[in-house]
């Protein structure tokens, strides 16, 4: 039988980027917080010290920081049609585990969306006409736009000490920066990072081009920086040890180095640690939350009151969470019909691997972050007319480690065993080179994610089923900027290189990323969306959904930057409205 416990003011699912950001604030308001989070307890100094913490073996390969099949897992088809079936090991996409989430074992790269990606819909169907987007794509415009985010991504990127090089401040285009970035209020808050060589031939070669090359905003930082909140970061080592890792030289932004020094102070705050959150709590109206049900590491069933609930999981498990709680109306792509699952995208990346001849690459001399990128062929920078496509991606060259077992290319036709492959891996760590391409999905009605009819979590609840597969325009989209990326392999000098455009069907076996968006879409009504402009839930309305779950579609960056400056543009509507106000902040 679940034990109740006394009442809290705002209860928070997840403690990672937004949950931390999100505790700070609202303590800082005043109010009484609990963060509970199903994983483990994770802190810098004692469980990244840079004298054991980077263990390729542990985090890459036996992933120690992410989240286990046996503690929740999807089911995947690609088709309606199919029969899903669970995964039992995560690959495509590796959901993070315990305090600080994917904020953790994330690379650092903090991209702004660019301006036309927030008026998709409209944007596109003004330029080329409505006929240019194929009938069952189901995207739409942010209920914001990036002037109503600016002040908040200029936010984020001064709590993570952002190194980076603007392209555009007040409208006025500055050197070394992306030139087709929206207008910026002010420099990033540090210097972009050095670059190393592989990077730089890079730059060199898409410049000869014609293109624009740009340094990756980092979370790497180039120096030491002290945030708004009084805490401290140092410089980046070049270790090569970020993804997939903690940081033991407090170098990469993440919320253990950037927030959680600074909220575990505050004393109306409360972090419970390897509790796992069933079911958020309606009362008899079903239009209020009275809190969480959740379970801890003995077993034990605790209901927690809250007079807010704060849902900042991972993407996947944001949405399972709204499912299972009965909070709005589940999406049926038969009937057109709901929203909790609606608009699920995910991203469609791509490479090309080049060997460069008599170069020493060096690539342990790295860092998740730095690198550099062209901006000329993603979203709507380039003339899509008569491409049979929309969308596009960035293009970088990321130097992001060295290490031994995952991270040397190796050509199509290389030896894959013996004395041959040992030659090929001693030719080609030195003077192989990967680049890459993050590119947009937008959504549509046959991809999307709901409660599957016959697998069950260890709670008793059905795991999250999600349907998904590539279609024609991410496929073309792909090949198009994959080609513009051996473009600039080729003008790199490559002796060797091998283009590896997206091809169907999706499969969640290799790695592609983890930038899971849709489920819980914003929108500007709740006919398209599942929570308002302020992510407030349109059902419940002291319920609040945050992260990348309420994205429409997927752009071709990064996530976390818009999780950030979305979380901070719907703080400040809590704090000034909700707050004083509590019910709907937007008419139905």
């Amino acid at each position: 039988m679940a034990r109740t416990l006394p009442r809290t003011d705002v209860a928070i699912i997840g403690l990672g980027w937004t949950g931390a950001i999100l505790a700070y604030e609202l303590s800082g308001a005043g109010l009484n917080v609990v963060a509970i989070e199903r994983g483990a307890w994770r802190d810098t100094a004692t469980d990244f010290p840079p004298s054991w913490a980077p263990d390729e073996l542990r985090y890459a390969i036996r992933l120690d920081l992410f989240q286990r099949p046996a503690q929740s897992t999807v089911t995947l088809r690609n088709k309606i049609s199919q029969t899903a079936l669970p995964v039992r090991q995560f690959s495509s996409f590796l959901p993070g585990d315990g305090v600080g989430g994917a904020g953790v074992h994330w690379n650092g790269m903090t991209y702004r969306f660019l301006e036309t990606d927030f008026r998709l819909r409209s944007h596109l169907t003004k330029r080329y006409g409505s006929h240019i987007l194929p009938e069952d794509m189901t995207i739409q415009d942010w209920p914001v736009d990036y002037k109503d985010l600016e002040p908040h991504y200029d936010r984020f990127e001064k709590l993570a000490g952002i190194s980076g090089k603007a392209g555009n401040i007040d409208g006025k285009i500055q050197p070394g920066g992306n030139p087709f970035e929206a207008p910026r209020s002010a420099e990033y808050p540090t210097p972009a990072n050095k670059q190393p060589l592989g990077s730089t031939l890079y730059s060199k070669a898409a410049k000869s081009l014609g293109y624009h090359p740009f340094p990756v905003p980092s979370g790497n930082l180039s120096q030491s920086y002290t945030n708004p909140l009084g805490v401290t970061l140092g410089q980046c080592t070049y270790c090569g040890f970020c993804e997939r890792f903690g940081c033991g030289n407090y170098s990469k932004a993440s919320p253990q180095t950037r927030v959680l020094p600074a909220l575990m102070l505050r004393k109306n705050f409360e972090a419970r640690t390897n509790c796992n959150v069933t079911r958020i709590n309606l009362d008899s109206t079903g239009k209020k939350a009275t809190g969480v049900t959740y379970v801890d590491k003995s077993g034990e069933t605790w209901v927690q009151p809250a007079d807010m609930v704060m849902v900042c999981a991972f993407a996947f498990n944001c949405v399972h969470l709204l499912l299972v709680s009965g909070i709005g109306k589940p999406y049926d792509p038969v009937s057109n019909t709901g929203t909790v699952g609606r608009n699920y995208a995910y991203q469609c990346t791509s490479g090309v691997l080049v060997k460069l001849k008599d170069t020493i690459l060096n690539p342990f001399i790295s860092g998740g972050a730095i690198g550099m990128s062209v901006d000329d062929f993603n979203g709507d920078n380039f003339d899509h007319s008569g491409l049979g496509f929309v969308g596009g991606g960035v293009i970088s060259a990321t130097q992001t480690g060295g290490r031994p077992i995952g991270q040397i290319s190796y050509f199509p036709d290389d030896p894959k065993w013996g004395s041959g492959w040992k030659k090929a891996t001693k030719e080609n760590y030195q003077s192989v080179y990967a680049l890459g391409i993050q590119g947009s999905v937008y959504s549509y009605r046959d991809a999307y994610l709901d409660l599957d009819p016959t697998y069950k979590d260890p709670y008793g609840s059905p795991l999250l089923r999600m349907t998904f597969d590539w279609h024609e325009n991410e496929l073309k989209m792909s090949a198009f900027v994959t080609k513009k990326l051996a473009g600039i392999g080729k003008a790199m000098g490559a002796s060797r290189l091998a283009a590896y455009p997206r091809t169907a069907p999706y499969s969640v076996v290799p790695y592609q990323t983890t930038h899971n968006t849709g489920g819980a879409v914003m929108g500007d009504n709740p006919s398209n969306s599942v929570v308002n402009r302020y992510l407030q839930s349109w059902d419940v309305s002291n319920v609040f959904v945050f992260g990348a779950s309420v994205f429409p579609q997927n752009a071709g960056y990064n996530p976390t930057g818009t999780v950030g400056a979305t979380t901070y543009w719907a703080l400040d509507a809590i704090k000034t409205k909700y707050l004083k106000n509590p019910g709907p902040m937007v008419p139905m």
